[in-house]
């Protein structure tokens, strides 16, 4: 993967990578096929002129208003056969993501039986991504949806190829619509333009230009964040101008960019961290750091959606990987970190006999802090089925790193 630092030792400064440009749509559920052909031009012409602006784009993808509101009175075979017909049209354009929207659980007459659908509407498509809303700051949290979700969660590990299907799928608690980034995405109002940058880059050039200084004492954390923002706003700046060009070009809203330093793979946000000298992560300090990243993130003059909250997927970030196989950073430490940044638990790595049970404890855990300090989290759970505590993982796909479960 090629280098994207924006300050390196030599001074080289990189365009960022654009890990998704989104489509929030505007249209109710059931979406017709000249719809979705439309969107998908667009968002091959959004793509080509940030490519022929010199930018590196990883993906594009559909977000929808939520499948279960719109189809509120559909049976469980009507919605099945209407995401099969949605997979065909979208694999005939070429779409591999399309985020479906939530089940708004925390509402109290939400039916939790409509749940058990999930799996199987995501076994039968490739291209979508469902959720779950566990808790918003309207109703609170509804405790009682937590054991479904972990339910599905465990269909999704036996039912899917390696459990790949809960790959696109999460429990959310207060996120509200119009975040870039899958599964969590969803959409309400106008149709409209969002983007997420690949920006663990970003943060290590922070961290490697001050390396190249020679100075032994870390950066205090008030000069992080003010480094940080900087360079996020000089890198993110002509993304976000491009954006709201085409935006207005296409008839679309603009609705901002989600500024979260997401990793992949080697290109590690624990590795970013772990460079500014305060440690190695699941140590002392790095809730301090994590802060003074957050307020970087939250601070920046550029207009905004989403998480902007620093991501510590698990499965997706070698180096994060790597500690959790070390025993250094679990649950509890990255529970620790959402509260003061975060997304929440982001591709964790279970054993396949962990039980529902304990699953809905820990959706509870994350839903209850969403909730009490009225932040955006969510959870994306995997449990590794025919592993046990202290085996290894043996993911085959490019997007998950391999690390031994605890």
């Amino acid at each position: 993967m090629r280098e994207i630092f924006c300050f390196g030792k030599r001074g080289i400064m990189h365009k960022p990578t654009i890990r998704t440009i989104t489509i929030g749509l505007e249209d109710t559920h059931p979406l017709e096929a000249r719809r979705i052909r439309e969107v998908a031009r667009q968002l091959a012409g959004v793509r080509e002129r940030f490519s022929s602006a010199g930018y590196e784009v990883q993906t594009v993808r559909l977000a929808t208003r939520p499948l279960f509101d719109d189809l509120a009175t559909w049976s469980a075979q009507q919605m099945l056969d209407y995401v099969r017909d949605l997979q065909a049209t979208l694999s005939e354009v070429e779409l591999g993501y399309c985020a479906l929207g939530p089940a708004q659980a925390a509402r109290p007459d939400f039916p939790l039986e409509r749940i058990e659908l999930i799996p199987e509407l995501l076994a039968a498509s490739s291209s979508s991504s469902l959720t779950v809303q566990l808790a918003d700051q309207e109703h609170g949290l509804r405790q009682e949806a937590a054991l479904p979700v972990a339910r599905a969660m465990l269909r999704l590990a036996r039912e899917t190829e390696e459990g790949f299907g809960n790959f696109n799928f999460a429990m959310l608690a207060c996120v509200a619509p119009g975040t870039p980034f899958f599964p969590a995405a969803y959409h309400s109002g106008p149709g409209s333009l969002a983007l997420g940058l690949q920006g663990a880059g970003i943060i290590r050039g922070v961290a490697d230009a001050w390396a190249a200084t020679g100075e032994q004492t870390p950066l205090s954390l008030t000069q992080i964040s003010e480094q940080v923002k900087h360079a996020l706003e000089e890198q993110a700046r002509p993304v976000v101008e491009l954006g709201q060009r085409l935006a207005e070009e296409t008839n679309l809203h603009f609705g901002g960019i989600d500024l979260s330093p997401a990793p992949m793979g080697e290109e590690s946000i624990g590795a970013a961290l772990e460079a500014f000298g305060y440690g190695e992560i699941g140590g002392p300090g790095m809730l301090a750091l994590s802060s003074s990243l957050t307020r970087a993130l939250k601070s920046c003059q550029l207009p905004t959606c989403g998480y902007c909250g620093l991501m510590l997927p698990v499965l997706e970030d070698a180096l994060l990987g790597q500690r959790w196989a070390e025993g250094r950073v679990s649950t509890h430490e990255l529970l620790l970190y959402s509260s003061v940044c975060g997304t929440g638990l982001d591709t964790i790595p279970l054993p396949g006999d962990t039980s529902a049970e304990a699953i809905a404890y820990l959706l509870l855990d994350v839903a209850t802090l969403a909730w009490r300090l009225n932040k955006p989290l969510s959870a994306r759970i995997f449990p590794v089925p025919g592993k046990r505590a202290g085996e290894t993982t043996a993911f085959s796909s490019p997007y998950l790193t391999n690390t031994r479960l605890r």
